[in-house]
């Protein structure tokens, strides 16, 4: 069995978490697995899906809320991407995918919703007719971009609504402005941002009322985290993140993948910057300088006495908590552990919000976890899982020339095709 055979048998999925915009409600994904938290309600929400096959039958890669808070969307390795209201939690609007989703984004205005699957293929979906209150509907996708047979790793609408931008395992960022017409494809490229020597692995905005238009930052496989000008594509400033912050004593150390940024949100006004790493039992915080176009550590806020490392971050825009998640696919029970950290305020020192003084209390907890009972041994494990998988799906693979030639003579889509030919 050569490396590539090998990788796929172990490959899991992370434990995912979103937030809403006005935190009303928080989402976490463990394997196939969607549970939501109302907590405006104080209760778990009850999602109802009309169609035959309900909910997800495999691993989710991806969950996100609108801008708005109107909607909420999940998509994965069931090649399904499923469209949730957040006002009755019914899913409006179900999409096919012809490979597996890798990353979701929604547009400003709530009308379209775009998906990435691991061909490297961005596609778009119209919401026009898709309402909370009428039947399921089900739409088809429609090209939008494209990147050569790279695995999209993120994608991100810009605050304006003007650029669409995704990430690649290619170290590759694009910037494409969204059209007008967005099921006649995006064809005008405003520019690439390039500078990571690894893999993309996640992006986001950070923007304040002297910078609406905002700055794209951006995590990766070489432990950096990089601020740029997505206009022009220019690199802003690099902050070695597991060097600066004393994890690793080097960048070889770096370098092993060890310490690969997972996840970073950008939180309240922006000018926080919280960054998950592999291997970090906490996360680290960034300080971003808008007029000075800087990004320097601010804080490691480390999780004592628990193998809590994150696989996911999430905030919303009017609050200062930040949510955390871990935990992977391969769990029995799809158990995860879910930790919040407050108090971001200029007055205040981050701290840690003990389970019993986080919002929705063990109500959130027992329904987000999927278990009250915490295995430390069990997250340990996982953590060491969600490494290996990142590095299995995100670094290329090598096969022999042979090995290569049957690959591509027995890929699934050239079997299909034969098959309705």
């Amino acid at each position: 069995m050569e490396e590539g055979e090998a990788n796929k048998e172990s490959e899991v999925a992370p434990a995912l978490i979103a937030v809403h915009p006005s935190q009303k409600s928080v989402a976490v994904a463990v394997g196939p697995t969607l549970r939501v938290f109302d907590l405006h309600a104080g209760s778990a929400a009850s999602l109802i899906d009309d169609s035959s096959v309900p909910f997800h039958r495999d691993s989710i890669r991806a969950i996100r809320f609108g801008s708005k808070g109107r909607l909420l969307v999940s998509a994965g390795d069931d090649k399904t991407v499923r469209i949730w209201s957040t006002e009755n939690w019914r899913c409006i609007c179900t999409v096919s995918s012809e490979k597996r989703v890798s990353a979701v984004a929604i547009s400003n205005d709530g009308s379209y919703v775009c998906f990435a699957d691991k061909f490297g293929v961005v596609w778009v979906v119209d919401l026009a007719g898709c309402d909370g209150d009428q039947p399921l509907v089900d739409k088809k996708a429609t090209p939008l971009l494209s990147h050569y047979c790279s695995i999209i790793t993120n994608l991100e609408f810009s605050p304006d609504g003007r650029f669409i931008i995704s990430a690649d395992r290619d170290f590759k960022i694009r910037v494409t402005i969204f059209p007008n017409k967005p099921l006649s494809g995006a064809h005008e490229i405003q520019s690439f941002c390039l500078g990571h020597t690894e893999f993309v692995s996640c992006i986001a905005f950070i923007h304040d009322q002297d910078c609406p238009q905002g700055l794209l930052i951006s995590g990766g496989g070489d432990s950096t985290v990089r601020l740029w000008d997505p206009s022009s594509g220019e690199l802003l400033d690099t902050c070695e993140v597991a060097v600066k912050a004393g994890v690793a004593e080097s960048n070889d150390d770096a370098k092993e993948h060890a310490y690969a940024v997972t996840d970073l949100c950008s939180i309240m006004d922006g000018s926080l910057v919280a960054v998950a790493l592999q291997s970090l039992h906490g996360i680290i915080l960034l300080k971003c300088n808008l007029s000075a176009r800087t990004l320097l550590v601010a804080k490691v806020i480390s999780i004592a006495g628990e193998a809590f490392v994150p696989t996911c971050l999430g905030t919303s825009s009017c609050t200062g908590i930040l949510w955390m998640v871990t935990g992977v696919s391969s769990l029995p029970g799809s158990v995860a552990r879910v930790r919040a950290i407050s108090g971001f305020d200029v007055e205040q020192d981050p701290a840690v919000v003990e389970d019993d003084k986080i919002p929705g209390g063990e109500k959130l907890l027992e329904t987000l976890q999927g278990s009250t009972s915490v295995d430390e041994n069990a997250f340990m494990a996982a953590a060491e899982a969600v490494k290996t998988a990142m590095c299995n799906l995100l670094i290329k693979k090598q096969y022999s020339t042979e090995n290569r030639e049957t690959r591509k003579r027995t890929r699934n889509d050239r079997k299909l095709k034969t098959q309705q030919s």
